[in-house]
């Protein structure tokens, strides 16, 4: 028979275990929304308790907002703010103190708005400051222990998972600041290509449209969309080396201005081989002139090339096909249609003219195709 020293020692060790289970999902992703998520599920289950919710700091005003929360009818209170000090959660906030409140209808400090709109009856509750660098960014609630009382022993925990959340979503926010960074700099490189040759204006972005979508279709998480899009963008990055005389040309190209063209390719790999965040989207660049059966720029075939560069040739290549060149003339929706089912097996993927087809870059692809 267990001792009750056993029975605490077996429940700390099992809580140390979630803890470390806990931290580790929370950590494993930069997307913010999902490590709010993950943090609110965590305390639930760290503290056992009926519902959570974490509110977060309005930096113009000081006062609090339901960020994410838990329980039965969630949603009603996440339009729900409190004024700078309002509430327990404010209070918490304005003292970066944690405390539990054993008979919370009858603290004064209560915010009884919360259950009146969601119909939840909150009888004890245990707030934690989630703080960065002694700055308060939030509050974390545990709401109703299921088994006994809230203790100190939870209040613990609950700090420590706290530092955690506070942690993964400071690391979120900067990689959020080095993604709109990294945005811009996409942006200026594509507006430089596109001051350049004029024909060329909106061309990148009507790719990445296509791309994307037909990525959603193939169902890419939001990592590899993201990736997708980026690549997109930056397919013709290395044309900013190309002479405007070629760039700008009137009439059809010659077989040596052709070769400058294709030029354009190793060009843009070496522009983006030394930044490292943009590294991942280098297949795009290198390979989205490679045709399935083998006859492109570096002659790999089918399924040898990148998928994200099968997908980029297609959105390319109907843009090219809709949209007036001085050396092609615009073949409209279904003339465009005609030409990548004809080539569909020989230049192209037959499982991306499919899924392009399929997916809402075919809406797109219409409105853009009668545009002539």
């Amino acid at each position: 028979m267990n001792t009750v020293p056993e029975i605490e020692q077996k429940t700390a060790v099992s809580q140390l275990e979630t803890m470390i289970k806990l931290s580790a999902l929370m950590n494993s992703t930069l997307e913010e929304n999902i490590i709010r998520e993950r943090a609110i599920n965590a305390a639930s289950t760290l503290v056992n308790c009926e519902a959570c919710s974490l509110l977060l700091i309005n930096n113009n005003t000081g006062g609090l907002y339901f960020d994410v929360a838990t329980g039965e009818n969630q949603d009603e209170i996440k339009n729900i703010t409190l004024q700078k000090g309002q509430g327990i959660a404010g209070w918490v906030a304005e003292n970066k103190t944690a405390i539990i409140i054993k008979d919370a209808q009858n603290d004064p400090r209560f915010f009884k708005k919360a259950d009146r709109k969601s119909g939840f009856t909150t009888e004890n509750m245990l707030c934690i400051p989630v703080t960065h660098k002694d700055q308060i960014i939030g509050v974390l609630q545990a709401i109703n222990k299921l088994d006994t009382a809230f203790t100190k022993d939870d209040a613990r925990l609950l700090y420590a998972l706290a530092n955690q959340i506070a942690i993964a979503l400071e690391n979120a926010r900067l990689y959020g600041d080095l993604k709109d960074s990294l945005y811009s700099v996409v942006q200026v490189l594509v507006s430089t290509i596109e001051k350049r040759d004029p024909y060329a204006a909106g061309h990148s972005k009507r790719v990445a449209k296509y791309a994307i979508e037909i990525g959603r279709h193939l169902k890419f998480t939001r990592e590899e969309l993201v990736n997708l899009k980026l690549g997109s963008l930056l397919h013709d990055v290395g044309m900013i080396a190309i002479p405007d005389s070629i760039l700008r040309k009137q009439t059809r190209l010659l077989d040596a201005e052709k070769e400058q063209i294709m030029k354009h390719v190793p060009i843009g790999e070496d522009i983006l081989k030394d930044i490292k965040p943009l590294k991942s989207i280098i297949p795009v660049i290198k390979y989205h002139h490679e045709r399935y059966d083998g006859k492109g720029y570096y002659g790999l075939l089918g399924n040898d090339i990148p998928l994200v560069a099968r997908i980029v040739a297609v959105a390319d290549a109907f843009d090219a096909m809709t949209n007036e060149r001085p050396y092609s003339r615009c073949r409209g929706y279904d003339g465009a249609r005609m030409e990548l089912i004809k080539q569909s097996g020989k230049k192209f993927d037959p499982n991306i003219i499919d899924a392009f087809f399929k997916s809402k870059a075919h809406r797109h692809a219409r409105r853009a195709g009668k545009i002539i």
